[in-house]
């Protein structure tokens, strides 16, 4: 299991790891990406022809099996 956390970057993540979005790191990686494309966008302006370049936002929630709104709302009452 230690590859799929430490490795293993995934789409619902922002592609960022399991590890780095637990253990709080996500931003900082997040703010490296974004210094990234930018250096690359100033150095070729012409291969980004619709936008200046931005890292994927990180997940305000993840879920394996998203509850439903009634379990939402419930839950969220019942701290």
């Amino acid at each position: 299991m230690v590859g799929n956390n430490t490795q293993h970057r995934h789409s619902g993540a922002a592609w960022h790891t399991p590890h780095n979005v637990h253990h709080g790191h996500a931003e900082a990686v997040r703010e490296i990406r974004a210094d990234v494309l930018a250096a690359a966008y100033t150095r070729n302006p012409e291969r980004f022809v619709r936008k200046h370049p931005e890292p994927a936002p990180l997940p305000t929630a993840a879920w394996i099996n998203k509850p439903d709104q009634d379990e939402q709302q419930a839950d969220s009452k019942n701290p």
